[in-house]
């Protein structure tokens, strides 16, 4: 397999809005994402932006039903859907407790409170938690505990 162009992971995801850059200011604010590159159109339309945390990547998209990308239209907030998901994002953090207080504070629904969740001796312990961002993507905020027992 070759590797991947610089500054990219292997996999990354995209998640879409119907107001990507608000979206964008309360992902940083709120879970702590940094912004890489975003390029913005016209009236501020966002048309494409990278947000990174520690080594992950995660583009934002703006919906857009404009002619010329036929797959375009396809891909729609969950707030453009009655709050259905596709998909749910997960990320590391160093404290889920304090990264769980931090984004209540900035508004995400949280649904799960932070909490352990032992896989075995064999496996891993983490301790999670679940938001709902303001557009109705879920996320899973997760702090490793124990690592998985080497053979």
């Amino acid at each position: 397999m070759n590797p991947t162009p610089a500054g990219w992971p292997r996999f990354a995801s995209a998640v879409v809005y119907q107001d990507a850059a608000r979206a964008i200011d309360w992902l940083c604010d709120a879970f702590g994402f940094e912004i890489k590159i975003k390029v913005e159109g016209d009236e501020g339309r966002i048309e494409h932006c990278e947000l990174v945390y520690g080594d992950g990547l995660l583009m934002v998209a703006q919906e857009d039903s404009r002619p010329g990308r036929s797959w375009r239209p396809l891909l729609k907030s969950p707030r453009s859907v009655a709050g259905a998901n596709t998909q749910t994002l997960m990320f590391f953090v160093d404290d889920a407790d304090t990264h769980c207080a931090h984004a209540r504070a900035r508004g995400a629904n949280i649904v799960a409170e932070p909490t352990d969740i032992d896989y075995g001796a064999d496996h891993w312990s983490d301790r999670s938690y679940c938001a709902i961002d303001p557009e109705g993507h879920v996320w899973w905020i997760t702090q490793r505990l124990r690592s998985a027992a080497q053979p």
